[in-house]
């Protein structure tokens, strides 16, 4: 199937120019978020070893939801991906809600990820990290608006340098379980036996933790996105898709059973410095943090790169389909969304702005927001396949990925969300965060309930008039 690209003229639609290699590494690197390197830490202090347990659960959610969303992807290749299938399946209000709270999301990780990045160069080199914060963003934004390839090549070595990362973390982390990593202080897997074993909180606790690894999963699904932007996305898809099972498992849950075989789960140095910077420490790898702080900026400045582009080629679509601002439609001669880039940059700098101005509890509150977001749009592509799902197969169409055990895992992965969702409620920590994102999603539901009825009467009016004048 050819890519129907959004135009806003003739000849004036999306570039094509993420090549093969580009989407290859920028769907290794969803799956690699900041989250591993820095959340992890809260996760293991939650469940101990068994943290193992919630990366495998959160893990397989995240294996479903993109078999599905890789199946309407590879069927209907589009810019918008689920927000654009959404709108096809369950009606322009879903497209339109989904849409808008995924751009929300990103728009969110922006000053996250420019204050993380901050924070390192300040301590390297000086300067107010409001400086760094900014140098950052700017950076990173010019590079998106100057070509789509320029987004591609700088995730693809981003992405790169996190692979080579994790796979040495593992090669060394095996090493010195296996006492053959010269110099080392520890070997074998005290981890896993030390203060109360493998569940030493309890399955309770898992389950907790899962709610903390879900978050550090969102990105897997930004292939899609990006695949309607190169020459072959179904190809770029359908290999994304085949591959995550073996990249969750080798990039979180290897290198996650390197830390908690290794390190204490309960060590005090575990966490004040970081889960993969106390075990370089802990078996004697000289500069641990110096290394880790690399590791740790690149996959920051990923996550912000991605963060820009996917923020605004979600809001152009919207733009596209009439749920947007026209002006934010608009593409320049290279096929870049310029006022798209620039406006969800605009609105993500304010809010790196805040986070510096505003009381820190008033800006948790507006992260807050973002906290169950992953959960509100994996439900709905999980809604949104069951229903294309049956459009397809009544169309004789076959999609080159499909869903498997159609419809039993689709209503697993859906009961699945539902008792996350009620673990956010029982858990009083995860509370907040479920209370403030449910409150936004119905607001911009209602928005879009209200847009979806505005749009149909115009459209009535229209017609109307054409028949009377007819």
């Amino acid at each position: 199937m050819q890519v129907q690209h959004e135009d806003t003229g003739p000849g004036q639609g999306l570039g094509q120019g993420l090549k093969p290699r580009h989407i290859t590494m920028i769907s290794i690197a969803g799956v690699i978020g900041a989250g591993l390197f820095v959340g992890s830490k809260n996760a293991i202090a939650e469940a101990g070893p068994g943290v193992l347990l919630s990366y495998a659960l959160a893990g397989t959610l995240v294996v479903l939801v993109m078999r599905m969303l890789g199946e309407m992807a590879t069927a209907q290749p589009d810019t918008g991906s689920f927000s654009t299938y959404a709108d096809r399946a369950l009606g322009r209000w879903a497209g339109f809600s989904v849409g808008w709270l995924y751009w929300w999301f990103w728009v969110l990780v922006i000053p996250v990820e420019a204050t993380a990045a901050a924070d390192i160069l300040s301590s390297w080199l000086g300067a107010p990290q409001w400086v760094w914060a900014l140098a950052v963003t700017l950076l990173l934004t010019a590079t998106n608006l100057a070509s789509v390839g320029n987004y591609g090549e700088f995730e693809f070595w981003f992405a790169g340098i996190k692979v080579v990362a994790i796979v040495g973390f593992i090669v060394v982390g095996v090493l010195a379980i296996t006492g053959v990593l010269p110099g080392s202080d520890v070997t074998g897997t005290p981890g896993l036996t030390l203060d109360g074993g493998f569940l030493p909180n309890g399955f309770g606790a898992v389950l907790a933790a899962m709610l903390l690894t879900m978050f550090s999963f969102m990105g897997t699904e930004i292939v899609t996105i990006a695949a309607a932007e190169s020459p072959d996305p179904q190809k770029g898809v359908r290999r994304a898709v085949n591959s995550v099972i073996g990249r969750i498992a080798v990039f979180y849950l290897l290198s996650i059973f390197v830390v908690v075989a290794l390190v204490p789960w309960n060590s005090p140095v575990l966490e004040d410095v970081g889960s993969f910077q106390t075990t370089l420490q802990t078996i004697g790898i000289p500069g641990a943090a110096t290394i880790m702080d690399i590791v740790i900026l690149t996959a920051v400045a990923s996550c912000l790169n991605s963060a820009l582009y996917t923020a605004s080629r979600m809001v152009f679509s919207l733009s596209r389909r009439g749920d947007g601002p026209r002006w934010l439609s608009h593409v320049s001669g290279r096929g870049v969304p310029y006022p798209a880039i620039l406006a969800s940059t605009a609105v993500g700098f304010l809010a790196v702005l805040g986070n510096y101005a505003l009381p820190d509890k008033i800006f948790s509150m507006l992260l807050a927001t973002s906290g169950a977001l992953a959960l509100v749009v994996y439900g709905i592509i999980a809604l949104s396949q069951l229903r294309m799902r049956r459009t397809l197969d009544a169309a004789g169409e076959r999609p080159v990925v499909r869903m498997w055990l159609f419809p039993w895992l689709t209503y697993a992965a859906i009961a699945f969300i539902v008792v996350v969702l009620a673990l956010m409620v029982i858990l009083p920590g995860q509370r907040v965060e479920l209370v403030l994102s449910l409150v936004l999603t119905a607001v911009v539901v209602a928005i879009g309930v209200r847009h979806q009825r505005t749009t149909a009467r115009a459209v009535d009016v229209t017609a109307t008039a054409s028949r009377v004048e007819g």
